[in-house]
């Protein structure tokens, strides 16, 4: 089973989240599906079901390798490099 092989290195504690919901989002007047939380560096962006796809935008641009989910009740967290759940 693969697993994520950047986890351990991710800041504790984790960042504060730097918004409440998806700025590029609000910029471009879309509506976020689901957010997700940047544990490198607290960028909230949108996830892979939203129209701009800002999460995995943040990935690309930042290499940024893990997000959690910042959906209330939710807790579980994606490696965009390993491509496993962490």
């Amino acid at each position: 089973m693969k697993q994520c092989t950047h986890a351990d290195a991710l800041p504790l504690p984790e960042p504060r989240p730097k918004n409440e919901t998806c700025p590029e989002c609000l910029a471009a007047g879309t509506h976020p599906v689901q957010l997700r939380l940047c544990l490198e560096c607290g960028h909230v962006g949108c996830c892979d079901s939203s129209p701009m796809r800002h999460a995995t935008a943040h990935h690309k641009e930042t290499g940024h390798p893990v997000m959690r989910t910042f959906e209330p009740g939710e807790s579980w967290r994606w490696c965009f490099v390993d491509h496993v759940l962490v």
